[in-house]
Parts: structure tokens; C-alpha cells; sequence
């Protein structure tokens, strides 16, 4: 697809930010879903998060680094800036701390930053129903909604359950869809 002027446009790029979740295995299916919808996506792993990756195989898919540290000063930007996020799968931990507005890894430096730059902002938990009761993230769900961050409506699964539902991946992107203007 070419603009006015000739040159190729860009295709919108979204940011996936994977934590540390059983789920995370299959999070192929929301790359491959987005791709499909026309975006480029990078991924953004939080430091337990990367460890539920095949790293070769994202980066082959999606063709960026997955990043998950800091960069260090002058070196390039490894991935344009988003226009979206999503993340998923979300933990209780990164829920909380992201609410909290705690930056203290790259993925919630980034979601901290998002709200700030009015960033479109997609989150599906991967939270058990004991883990959902906590104050704390009741409190964390109800400050990022009130930040504009669409919630998913999954019902948390059941504990020690190792995660046997059908996790939403499409969800993300209808949510998306209803997020962006058109």
C-alpha cells in the first residue's frame, strides 16, 4: 500500500507484552491474528516472561527482537514506537504493579508510559479466581479501566486448574478494534 506521495505506509504496529503465564505458550495465535489484521508486531516480554517463549521462533514469526531489558544509552531503537498494546497474558503481579504505576522492568515502563502518550491499551488477564478476590487487583482493574486500558470480561480460571480454558486470544483484537477510532 502506497500514500499520496508514493512511498510505502507503514503498517500500525503493535506492541504484545507476554508475562510469566502458562498460557504464554500459545501466544502465537494473537501474532498470527494481528499479522493477518494487518499489523507488524513486536514483542515485549517481562523477565519471567521470556522464559515462556521460544525466542527463535517469535522473532522468526514476527521478524523483530523480542525485548525484555532496557536498552543502553545510544543504541538504536530496536522496534517503532506503538500504535497499540496489548498484553497478554497478564499476571496479578504485573496488574498490580502497572496500576501502582511501578516501572521497575522494561514491559511496565512501557505500559506506564503508554498511558501518558495516549497509547491504546488492551490487557487479557491470565489470573486465578482466588488471586482475582484480592483487593489489590480489584482495586488495579478498576484504576487501569479508569486510565482507558479495555479490560477483558474472561471469567479468572480456577486455581491449581494449570489453565485448561481456551484463553482469548481474539479477544485483544476486538477489544482493539472498539479502542481505536476509525
Amino acid at each position: 500500500m502506497s500514500d499520496q506521495s508514493g512511498q510505502q505506509a507503514r503498517k500500525p504496529f503493535l506492541y504484545v507484552v507476554v508475562c510469566a503465564a502458562g498460557v504464554a505458550r500459545d501466544v502465537d495465535r494473537l501474532f498470527a491474528a494481528a499479522q493477518d489484521a494487518g499489523w507488524d508486531v513486536g514483542v515485549i516480554a517481562t523477565p519471567q516472561g521470556l522464559g515462556f517463549l521460544d525466542a527463535a521462533a517469535v522473532e522468526a514469526r514476527i521478524g523483530y527482537p523480542i525485548r525484555s531489558a532496557w536498552r543502553s544509552p545510544g543504541d538504536p531503537r530496536p522496534l517503532p514506537d506503538p500504535d497499540a498494546i496489548v498484553v497478554a497474558p497478564a499476571t496479578f503481579n504485573t496488574i498490580n504493579k502497572w496500576a501502582a504505576g511501578i516501572s521497575d522492568t522494561l514491559a511496565l515502563g512501557i505500559l506506564c508510559e503508554a498511558y501518558g502518550l495516549g497509547v491504546p491499551t488492551v490487557v487479557l488477564p491470565a489470573v486465578n479466581a482466588s488471586l482475582a478476590r484480592h483487593p489489590a487487583y480489584v482495586e488495579s482493574l478498576a484504576r487501569l479501566r479508569g486510565m482507558g486500558v479495555r479490560v477483558s470480561t474472561r471469567a479468572p480460571h480456577t486455581p491449581k486448574s494449570g489453565e485448561t480454558t481456551a484463553f482469548p486470544w481474539e479477544e485483544a483484537l476486538e477489544l482493539l478494534a472498539a479502542t481505536i477510532p476509525s
